[in-house]
């Protein structure tokens, strides 16, 4: 049977770490982790802020040759250099299949992809601009929102492996909908997603592996146990027991 992977799992050479309490060595994520197995379609890192799901997506990214504030391999510019050393640090097995695209969307950084490809495309060149891979309006002429989603829509091809930080952050929860059913799309044909994420849409994907970043650093968990799941249930199942739990006068 031909393994479908084009990723399959990640392991951290710990016998190289220099110091085990500096960051980002320090991170639970970090600490505790040998081997991280992935699923060859759709694994979900799901977790508090500072658990450091996105600390570790990016580095799996950095990893595999992606810049680290998002885009394709072939972007090489740079705003901040704000990312870890982590990817130093990582070893990444790769399957026997090789993706034909490949993307690393940072929602907190896409606005510079977006500059930069506006950018590129204003300079002279022999090859066709990239702009309209994205879609027929410009990344910036569309509202955050928007252009996540025309990302996902026009310039995922397929047979990829796309790596998602937060992509749910500018979208309405009917544009996530949209989203799950475009994900779904590029699964069917034959990408692979890894996906940090607060979104209970978005985790919803069917036979989708999700590890829970918290204090005592990655575990496998059901749909129905991840805490995201839970909230946003009991929540929507009571809101006004919660809203008098919440609202109510500490004294």
């Amino acid at each position: 049977m031909i393994d479908r992977h084009f990723l399959s799992r990640v392991s951290l050479k710990r016998e190289q770490i220099p110091d085990p309490e500096r960051y980002p060595f320090n991170l639970p994520v970090v600490r505790v982790m040998d081997e991280l197995l992935l699923h060859p379609k759709v694994t979900f890192f799901v977790g508090e802020n500072g658990s450091g799901k996105s600390t570790l997506l990016e580095a799996i990214a950095v990893g595999l040759g992606f810049n680290p504030e998002g885009g394709s391999r072939n972007f090489r510019f740079g705003t901040r250099a704000s990312h870890s050393v982590l990817h130093e640090y990582l070893r990444l097995a790769r399957g026997v299949r090789r993706p034909r695209d490949g993307f690393f969307l940072r929602a907190e950084s896409f606005f510079n992809v977006a500059t930069e490809i506006e950018r590129l495309d204003a300079e002279p060149a022999f090859s066709p601009p990239i702009g309209p891979a994205y879609g027929a309006r410009g990344l910036h002429e569309q509202s955050h929102g928007e252009s996540f989603l025309a990302l996902l829509m026009e310039r995922f091809g397929g047979n990829g492996l796309y790596l998602l930080d937060e992509p749910e952050a500018a979208l309405s929860p009917q544009r996530q909908l949209a989203v799950l059913a475009r994900l779904h799309a590029l699964v069917q044909q034959e990408s692979q997603f890894l996906i940090a994420t607060h979104s209970p849409i978005l985790m919803a994907y069917p036979d989708a592996w999700i590890y829970e970043c918290g204090a005592g650093g990655l575990r496998r968990v059901a749909y129905e146990d991840t805490e995201h799941y839970q909230v946003t249930r009991d929540f929507l199942s009571h809101p006004q027991r919660m809203l008098a739990i919440l609202l109510a006068d500490p004294d």
